[in-house]
């Protein structure tokens, strides 16, 4: 029974509440650099997180801090964008390139690291679904109510997209999400081996780590982006199982709330070259949505999975600002969309 136990899955979800979420000022912890006891010479320090150190958290009802990041307009902000980073990423790393974009457009950018990731507690662990959509609902809450009056949009891209998409079922205080390649292919839409071998591995090797290059998978064409992924401490390269399967649970909860997502204007990014969610699964299941004009769908032919750090970053962020502007303008990567949602 012990070796059972120890074989099990781990996960860490949220514990009772014992406090209102609140934002708080944040120190982060040192990055662990174990000495090597064969070591002639004192390790080197690791690499640097990338982007700013977080100096607030939010926290949640368990007392729970989640590193907070934020990247500034110059002036006064028109609207506000809090981003929920992907998989095995964390916030100071996932919005480098889009940042300064969205900051040109007088946006002032909010990240934050979701547990199990970055320097929230529990890293390299999976929370569970309901836990995340819970924090990212608290964390716009606290984010509106610092900045009473400015609109508020939430963004998340690929497990972070799925992520927005299930917490704006319910009543936000945002004005719009934007989901950036959302975790979508739920188990039912891939290929029937894919989670029978994933589950089954959760099941009896939970512990056992999976390459971030298995499948020869590449995740954009910004290769200095890619580099930084690798290098960077606190991304997850080798995700345990249970870890990797929970991501399967977050893609099966976004596919069932996307028909009827969301409770706001929603834009959907996709890019033509992705391989992380393939192109011709994610067409499948946007094409049978129902029809819903507060519903908007573009399409990059060229783009990969991260949208907003590919070479296409800069045509996505002018039609996120375009979008914040005005939900119903018409945007040329529209046109796009419209052409591949047709095609066969």
């Amino acid at each position: 029974m012990l070796l059972l136990a120890a074989c099990a899955p781990q996960r860490f979800p949220a514990g009772p509440a014992t406090q209102a979420p609140a934002l708080r000022a944040f120190t982060p912890p040192p990055l662990p650099s174990p000495p090597s006891p064969w070591a002639l010479a004192p390790a080197p320090p690791p690499p640097r997180p990338a982007g700013p150190t977080p100096t607030e958290a939010l926290v949640m009802a368990d007392g729970a801090e989640l590193p907070l990041r934020s990247w500034t307009p110059e002036g006064a902000p028109r609207a506000i964008i809090l981003a929920v980073h992907g998989f095995g990423d964390h916030g100071g790393n996932a919005w480098l390139e889009a940042a300064p974009l969205l900051n040109a457009g007088g946006v002032l950018l909010y990240a934050y690291d979701q547990r199990g990731f970055g320097y929230a507690p529990h890293r390299g662990y999976w929370p569970g679904m309901d836990t995340l959509v819970a924090d990212a609902r608290a964390a716009t809450r606290l984010i509106a109510a610092r900045h009473p009056g400015v609109p508020l949009f939430l963004l998340g891209e690929s497990l972070g997209g799925a992520v927005a998409i299930v917490a704006a079922r319910e009543a936000l205080p945002i004005q719009g999400v934007i989901a950036s390649a959302p975790a979508i292919a739920a188990r039912r839409e891939l290929p029937a081996i894919a989670p029978w071998v994933v589950d089954g591995l959760a099941a009896i090797a939970p512990a056992l780590g999976m390459p971030a290059t298995a499948g020869g998978l590449s995740a954009s064409d910004n290769e200095a982006a890619l580099r930084r992924f690798g290098r960077d401490p606190l991304t997850i390269r080798a995700p345990r199982m249970d870890l990797v399967t929970g991501v399967l649970d977050a893609m099966d909860a976004a596919r069932d709330a996307l028909p009827d997502c969301c409770a706001v204007p929603s834009l959907i990014l996709t890019g033509g070259r992705d391989e992380v969610i393939p192109t011709r699964i994610a067409r499948r299941i946007l094409r049978g949505l129902p029809d819903r004009a507060d519903r908007r769908i573009l399409h990059y032919p060229s783009g990969w999975h991260l949208l907003l750090r590919d070479a296409v970053r800069r045509q996505v962020a002018h039609d996120v600002l375009a979008w914040i502007s005005d939900p119903h303008a018409p945007l040329a990567s529209e046109e796009a969309a419209r052409r591949w949602l047709a095609a066969r």
